[in-house]
């Protein structure tokens, strides 16, 4: 009796400290769960490899957060989020196939190219949904990302330098150079639809719209434009680390401040089909240096 009136007022600090290990393990790159799952089949840990590959587009490694993020583009479009797994498939079994380093595949980092290119290919489609033609260059375009990535990579390291979202960027500039908005099979928006406004300057500003606008950048880095998305993508990042989380907001917030000065001037050049301005350069700068590519391709597509 002395024994269980001992232990019973450590039990809930032992149940606390379960829910706090179990918190910790979901957290960072969760290499636990990574070498757990050296031993177990093919398609599981290619799964894995596939949710850190999704992640890795925000610069995590987390599959927890991947998974977060593949529900919140399910949750904003099944169709775009299609094509990212697609694009994310093509690219990562190329690299296996290839024969790449087996550590940076499983780790996700011939994926996230892929993924890219595939979501941006979906944006910029005047097709509409379920146009499934468009399947065809978005598994070509994901697997070439790869072969970029590979022939890059060596040349790169040399003066130290990461390969990043090089091959994003090229892909999907060489793709939109060559379609084009009279493309009888793969019809992109042009860079102004016909009727636009020239200028969408307006003198109130909403100061809700604009701290909507913050979370909607973090958004905008998978090309979604909704707060419920985004707040979910917005989780993801906060999964893996707060501090990232918070560098992201601080990010949108600066770039939302600063576009309320510079829309009347890239506002011709900027304007994306189906997104809002301000969220669509938001996303440009949310999370540092390489997010800023993530988007450097808007003005490409006006030339």
């Amino acid at each position: 009796m002395w024994i269980l009136e001992k232990n019973t007022p450590q039990q809930p600090g032992g149940l606390k400290q379960r829910v706090i290990s179990a918190l910790l393990y979901c957290t960072g790159e969760m290499k636990q769960l990574h070498t757990h799952m050296k031993d177990k089949s093919f398609l599981l840990q290619f799964s894995e490899w596939c949710l850190r590959g999704i992640s890795r587009v925000i610069l995590l490694n987390n599959p927890l957060s991947g998974a977060l993020i593949l529900a919140a583009l399910l949750l904003k479009s099944p169709w775009q989020a299609l094509l990212g797994m697609l694009g994310l498939l093509a690219s990562t079994l190329t690299a296996i196939i290839l024969g790449q380093d087996w550590e940076e595949v499983s780790s996700g980092l011939h994926g996230f190219n892929g993924m890219l290119v595939a979501l941006l290919m979906g944006v910029f489609s005047s097709a509409g949904d379920w146009y499934w033609w468009l399947l065809l260059p978005v598994c070509f375009g994901g697997a070439t990302t790869t072969f970029i990535s590979s022939s890059l990579a060596p040349v790169l390291e040399r003066w130290d330098l990461p390969v990043s979202v090089f091959p994003f960027n090229t892909v999907i500039v060489l793709y939109l150079a060559c379609t084009g908005s009279s493309n009888p099979y793969f019809p992109n928006y042009p860079a102004q639809p016909p009727g636009a406004p020239e200028s969408t300057n307006h003198t109130q500003l909403h100061v809700p719209q604009l701290l909507q606008g913050v979370v909607l950048g973090v958004g905008q880095i998978f090309a979604c434009g909704t707060l419920g998305p985004s707040l979910l993508i917005l989780g993801a990042v906060f999964l893996f680390s707060p501090v990232l989380a918070i560098h992201a907001l601080l990010g949108s917030v600066i770039s939302t401040v600063a576009v309320v000065h510079v829309i009347p001037v890239l506002c011709p050049v900027f304007l994306l089909p189906e997104v809002a301005l301000p969220s669509a350069i938001d996303g440009a700068v949310s999370t540092g240096s390489e997010l800023c590519n993530l988007f450097a391709v808007c003005p490409l597509t006006s030339l």
